[in-house]
């Protein structure tokens, strides 16, 4: 909200009291509260009639600074008053206290208050100055309506840009932007968004994340162009400042304190094919894609089925339509023998026809409105209710009909919707309707992911899940709702993933081609390949359906090349994710996180790092003319195999069948075998491609098994000419392929075929390492 009027003036109805200077400070083993004036006090007749404002600064964790203001403390909020934190004790800090200021550490991490006018919070890491607030920046906004709200205006530097905030389409650099956190469905051309997360980080190198499930109302160098405001309703307000010495080490610490991501199964990153929505299909449809798409070469892992496997006005009802499915359970079996995991839709919502609404409105295990009935609406399903998760009776109802559907073949569940949650009802725990607008959606993902993983166990659970709040990393996959089949909206598409991925998300996805409309042959194709090269892959669209011979023939080739890549590409994406479930990363980064000391990557929001090491860069139009950036250093095409140095944008044009896909120098990359499905022995005949390893640098690659165990590392060095590879005992199984370089001999453990522009170097049975001498 907006609470300014210029620069100097407030708002009329407002009334902004801002802390002036200390009046004094309690200090703690591991806290320091701070009580501030909002005027000079020159006698004690000003104390009088006058608030103090009460500011506690404590640490969760090594390198985070908690910051809580109050006015009135004692005002009551209802649950959930707060994001449920990981790390929710107090951290060892060291405290100094003087007449001129009181100062926090925790770690690297420390905020200082200054006692005398002007009253000034800053927060620094290892000395350097992160952000801060100052005169007139923190404040107690009074309303002449009674709707009272807290706010804080942290600095933003010369050249600072801010990211994250959730999954949001407008552009990647939030200056200039007015950003609400709240949950929307408002497709992905709009300033609204599925996913709000009250977080953000800058290139300076540091987040911030406002600890308040409700709406959060932020003004991103707007209404203060060398400020980030964030408010909320109420009395109070609490933010936490992350530091860290990279955003890589900022993004762990985050997701240190709201959870990890788990880690999806390998099947899931395999191509999903859907019914697509409003399309007309049975067991006869399904089955002729499933096997069009065998009879093609084209390996599928999923299949999902869209909204339209329940009846028409009963979703959800949670049952197969008889009319067009009348043997679920055989056709499931019949699906599962052709090696293809299953996926169904469902919502949170039960429509009045379904059989299911008088059972959970008698059990009240749907929302309620002020007088006791049950909240509906004719929005979406005629008579919709909505199940009231709140209620651990009605969790355990709503796992209970999706149990029955796992038994019977089903293996993840698209959990679509949990946006539209309305704020006149009444929950089964007394939660406050505004708090809990953000939040239902955990609450849904949550009960379904567990129950996944309750049948599935550890590591098998995986939804398609829209929406999410801050903490929602913790129950992958999520993908980037309704998009329309245009080049702009795959555009904002990726902008809406790279924005989620630096909010601690690590698993993203989209609709290739497009949900809404039908997207023209040559969309189609440049979109598989952005599809198949993000970490998870599914076709799906709205009216029509989105097999590839519909397109052309030349769309079943750019997709069997595509996905096979991808396939091929599995130990290193699965070795990838395993790494960022652990530090708490993307898998698709933004430049800014792996480049942060290149100005140039800041802005950039048409390419990305697919893990560490390879550059992906999209086509977005159908010229297939390309403008894209290498930071410096040497990169390798990964399909040409040709060298160039970057530090350069370039322009180039490419058919289907090719993209800007570069391998950064000093690169180990572990290729598979196999390519007709995700999850297979990524050790078992593994090729490790070395790239432009420089001279005293080292490469590793860790290859996992598909539960996510290192099956073993390996790893390159090289001093002058000479390369060593090493890969822990492995003695077998496994071949190198020096690009770009050239072995004239192999001095221990191999041997070399040096007739190819690559040489392959081949290592001889019982050996695990290699060293070998470069021509």
């Amino acid at each position: 909200m907006k609470f300014s009027d210029g620069y100097w003036m407030t708002r009329e109805g407002y009334q902004v009291l801002t802390p002036y200077e200390v009046h004094n400070v309690e200090v703690s083993s591991n806290s320091i509260t701070v009580y501030a004036t909002h005027s000079h006090l020159e006698h004690r007749g000003n104390t009088l009639n006058a608030p103090l404002m009460t500011m506690e600064f404590s640490s969760p964790m090594k390198d985070i600074i908690r910051a809580k203001f109050y006015h009135h403390k004692g005002a009551r909020r209802l649950g959930p008053s707060s994001f449920p934190l990981l790390e929710a004790s107090q951290a060892p800090v060291e405290i100094a206290d003087t007449a001129e200021a009181v100062t926090l550490k925790s770690g690297d991490s420390e905020v200082t208050i200054t006692k005398a006018h002007p009253l000034s919070i800053t927060y620094t890491y290892k000395g350097k100055k992160l952000t801060g607030s100052g005169f007139r920046s923190t404040g107690y906004v009074k309303a002449s309506n009674g709707n009272h709200h807290f706010r804080e205006q942290l600095d933003l530097g010369i050249g600072e840009t801010v990211y994250g905030l959730g999954e949001r389409f407008t552009p990647f650099v939030k200056n200039g932007q007015v950003v609400d956190i709240w949950n929307q469905d408002g497709g992905t051309a709009t300033e609204q968004s599925y996913k709000n997360i009250p977080f953000y980080v800058t290139n300076r190198g540091y987040g911030v994340f406002v600890n308040h499930p409700e709406l959060v109302s932020y003004e991103v160098a707007s209404e203060k162009v060398s400020k980030a405001q964030f408010s909320v309703a109420g009395e109070s307000l609490e933010y936490y400042v992350v530091g860290g010495d990279t955003l890589k080490d900022v993004l762990s610490n985050y997701t240190s304190l709201t959870g990890k991501p788990a880690l999806p199964p390998a099947w899931s990153f395999g191509l999903w094919l859907t019914t697509s929505f409003t399309t007309n299909y049975d067991e006869a449809t399904v089955t002729s894609f499933v096997d069009g798409m065998a009879e093609r070469d084209l390996p599928l892992a999923v299949f999902h089925f869209d909204c339209f496997w329940m009846k028409e006005y009963e979703w959800c009802n949670f049952e197969w339509d008889e009319r067009v499915f009348p043997d679920p359970k055989g056709m499931l079996e019949r699906l599962k023998a052709k090696g293809l995991h299953i996926c169904v839709w469902i919502n949170s919502y039960i429509a009045q026809r379904s059989p299911l609404f008088d059972e959970a409105a008698e059990l009240g295990y749907l929302l309620k409105r002020p007088d006791g009935s049950v909240w509906q609406t004719d929005m979406w399903q005629y008579g919709m209710g909505i199940v009231d998760f709140t209620n651990p009776a009605a969790c355990d109802w709503f796992k209970s009909k999706l149990a029955v559907l796992l038994d019977m073949g089903v293996d993840s569940f698209k959990t679509d919707f949990g946006e539209r949650i309305p704020t006149d009802v009444v929950y089964f725990d007394g939660s406050d309707p505004q708090q809990m607008h953000n939040y239902y959606t955990q609450l849904y993902n949550k009960v379904v992911f567990e129950l996944l993983e309750e049948k599935r166990g550890k590591g098998e659970a995986a939804l398609f899940a829209r929406s999410a709040t801050a903490g929602g990393q913790q129950f992958p996959v999520h993908w980037g709702g309704d998009c329309e089949a245009t080049y702009e909206s795959m555009a904002e598409s990726l902008r809406g993933g790279l924005s989620l991925g630096l909010s601690g998300f690590s698993f993203w996805s989209h609709d290739i081609g497009g949900f809404e409309q039908s997207s023209p042959p040559d969309l189609y194709k440049r979109w598989v390949a952005f599809g198949l090269l993000s970490s998870h892959s599914r076709l799906h669209g709205s009216t029509s359906y989105r097999v590839p011979w519909l397109y052309d023939e030349e769309a079943v080739d750019v997709l069997r090349h595509y996905t096979k890549l991808k396939l091929r590409l599995m130990p290193y994406l699965f070795g990838q994710s395993v790494q960022s479930v652990k530090i708490g990363l993307p898998v698709m980064r933004a430049m800014v996180l792996e480049f942060g000391d290149d100005p140039t990557c800041d802005y950039i929001d048409r390419q990305y790092m697919l893990g560490d090491s390879i550059l992906v860069a999209p086509i977005f139009n159908a010229d297939g003319e390309s403008t894209y950036y290498l930071p410096k250093g040497t990169w390798t095409h990964y399909l040409s195999g040709e060298q160039v140095e970057g530090g350069v944008w370039r322009k180039e044009s490419f058919d289907y069948f090719s993209m800007p896909l570069f391998v950064r120098e000093n690169s180990l990359i572990a290729v598979g075998a196999e390519d007709s499905r995700p999850d297979y022995d990524y050790a078992a005949g593994v090729t490790l491609s070395l790239y432009a390893l420089q001279d005293g640098a080292t490469a590793t690659s860790v290859v996992t098994t598909v539960t996510g165990e290192t099956a073993f590392t390996a790893t390159a060095s090289r001093k002058g000419s000479t390369i060593t590879i090493d890969t822990e005992g492995k003695s077998e199984g496994w071949s190198i392929i020096l690009h770009g370089e050239h072995a004239v001999a192999s001095v221990q453990g191999g041997q070399t075929d040096s007739g190819s522009e690559d040489a392959r170097i081949i290592p001889l049975s019982g050996a695990s390492k290699l060293v070998i001498e470069l021509a």
